[in-house]
């Protein structure tokens, strides 16, 4: 790490450690739409002074999860990258467990733009007819794994009789599973999670726990949750990169209200402008990245991953500024399989626009909707 760098660090993250307070999420509702459930973002607070060019929006409000596999946010709100690009607008940051919640938030005007899995995001745009929110960015793909007590669970059929964790109702890889599931020949009522599999579902800070005690006997989770339950003994029954050709599936991306995106895309574009910035440096610097990723997350969870933990979870994920779109009706049809959603016409789902502007800018290829949206 330079001397720049672990200066930069540090004194972003005193300034988070003075200024950003972070509540958990336990929230059940409904497939990525409102509930009668009220979401458990809590707290939000700003996570960095705002200083330079004056945006349309004095504040924008930023939705992200404890996990690796948001490494662009963790990484780039914390170490200044995103306040930098923002200028004199704030930022705010809500922290969530799952992406049903998260859609709630948007939904609510709680948070203007959020990094999330696809299956929310499908579902949030489908429940609301096309009018709640665009995807405008890729972030991760990967870091996705089904990891089982190898004592209890050796193959596939084992898994029948078996509790099995996933983050939330309808989230990405409760969608994943119930699926993988489905075609396996296992019958599971979706809402429920009761039938020849129980998937139960249980806040990924929680499923460590939960597997110490045997209340489950595996869980789909992403990173670093899957790493540490194989540090607690648990093994990769299947790794979610092996189901997709050439490995490659998005596993997070950058949704955006489009009352946000109408009202302030100046300021749409300097967040993504902080994404494509913070992604470039990751890839430029992977041990450092995965270092103020852990840090961040020490900050956010008051707990730093075990460097055996960390270095299993970082290996399993990679940033990407394309949101892969031809994978989202793959991913749709799986929510299909799933019981959870009807077939649905994502048409106009993405608008890259503001993200290819970013790109070009920098001097990197433009990325496609794959006939999915505005290029």
């Amino acid at each position: 790490m330079s001397a720049l760098s672990r200066t930069r660090t540090r004194r972003s993250l005193a300034a988070a450690g003075a200024g950003l307070a972070v509540v958990g999420l336990l929230s059940a509702c409904g497939y990525g739409s409102k509930s009668d459930s009220t979401s458990g973002a809590t707290s939000a607070a700003a996570s960095g002074s705002a200083t330079g060019a004056k945006l349309s929006a004095d504040t924008v409000h930023i939705g992200y999860f404890a996990n690796l596999t948001h490494a662009t946010p963790l990484i780039g709100i914390q170490n200044g990258q995103f306040q930098k690009d923002l200028g004199s607008t704030t930022i705010k940051t809500q922290i969530f467990n799952a992406g049903p919640s998260e859609i709630e938030a948007l939904n609510s005007g709680a948070i203007d733009i959020a990094w999330i899995g696809p299956s929310p995001s499908i579902n949030g745009y489908v429940k609301s007819n096309g009018a709640a929110l665009k995807i405008i960015s890729g972030a991760t793909t990967g870091g996705a794994e089904l990891v089982v007590n190898p004592a209890k669970i050796k193959s596939i059929a084992d898994l029948k009789g078996k509790k099995i964790a996933t983050p939330q109702l309808a989230n990405t890889q409760d969608v994943a599973l119930l699926n993988f599931l489905s075609t396996k020949g296992f019958k599971v009522d979706a809402k429920s999670g009761k039938g020849d599999v129980s998937v139960v579902r249980t806040d990924n800070s929680l499923t460590p726990t939960a597997y110490q005690t045997g209340a489950i006997d595996g869980a789909w989770v992403p990173e670093p949750t899957a790493s540490k339950l194989v540090a607690e003994g648990a093994k990769i029954l299947v790794d979610e990169k092996s189901l997709w050709p050439d490995g490659k599936f998005v596993s997070t991306n950058v949704i955006v209200s489009q009352t946000f995106l109408k009202a302030h895309p100046d300021v749409v574009q300097a967040v993504l402008k902080a994404s494509v910035d913070t992604n470039a440096w990751i890839t430029a610097n992977p041990a450092e990245a995965k270092t103020d990723a852990n840090a961040a997350l020490k900050t956010l969870t008051k707990k730093a991953l075990s460097t055996s933990v960390l270095d299993a979870a970082w290996s399993e994920l990679a940033v990407t500024n394309d949101p892969l779109a031809s994978s989202l009706q793959t991913e749709a049809q799986h929510a299909v399989t799933a019981g959870l959603l009807a077939k649905p016409d994502l048409t106009g789902i993405y608008d890259l626009t503001l993200l290819n502007k970013v790109l070009t800018a920098a001097g990197q290829p433009t990325v496609s909707a794959a006939g999915l949206g505005t290029q």
